[in-house]
């Protein structure tokens, strides 16, 4: 089975850090979980709170993940060639926008920008791999490791997702349904492979492997 290996924490710039010290007082903007975000075309988005889920529709009118933009890291059409190209809070998130010009014109914030992509770039290499996995249990096991690793928090049990997210929410990212993904978590907490904790976080023990 595949390891999340290329997703192993390195040590980066604290882009948010960075952002409030460049734009301080500039508004964040918030999005409920389960609402789409606009983007513009000449504008760079900073995830600075919750995770955003990235995709496309496709012709039959089924949707694709393309990737989890966590805090720290950008997005936006600028970004991809990808059309029709989606962002939806799968949380609830504050974001802040650049324009491309801003960027430009800030060399600090570029390199910031820069490295922040590169831990994109990994990521959607590890999407790539979780949808080709046909069985259901395999995506949702690669998915839980990929919040492992962008979300996770370390904890006397194991690694706590800080974000809590719905059945529905888990099942909208790797394509299957809520009742699906329900079944499969009862599973996978009956196999210790995971547990949920009083907050109904999930801890995915130390061990715990995709």
């Amino acid at each position: 089975m595949l390891h999340s290996q290329s997703l192993e924490a390195t040590p980066q710039p604290d882009l948010r850090q960075l952002l409030e010290e460049l734009y301080r007082g500039r508004n964040l903007q918030p999005y409920r979980s389960g609402q789409s975000i606009r983007m513009l075309s000449d504008e760079i988005l900073v995830v600075c709170r919750g995770v955003v889920q990235l995709g496309t529709l496709y012709d039959s009118g089924d949707e694709s993940l393309l990737g989890l933009a966590c805090p720290s890291m950008p997005f936006g059409l600028p970004l991809s060639s990808i059309r029709p190209y989606q962002a939806m809070a799968l949380t609830d998130v504050d974001l802040m926008r650049l324009r491309l010009v801003e960027i430009e014109q800030s060399p600090m914030l570029a390199h910031g920008i820069f490295r922040h992509l590169a831990r994109r770039l990994q990521q959607t290499e590890a999407v790539l791999a979780m949808v080709g996995y046909r069985r259901v249990e395999e995506r949702l096991r690669h998915l839980l490791m990929l919040l492992k690793q962008e979300v996770g928090q370390p904890t006397a049990s194991g690694t706590r997702l800080s974000v809590r997210l719905t059945h529905q929410q888990l099942a909208n990212a790797i394509g299957t349904t809520r009742v699906t993904v329900t079944r499969l978590l009862s599973q996978l907490q009956e196999e210790g492979w995971l547990s949920i904790d009083s907050s109904r976080h999930i801890v995915l023990p130390s061990h715990t492997h995709s």
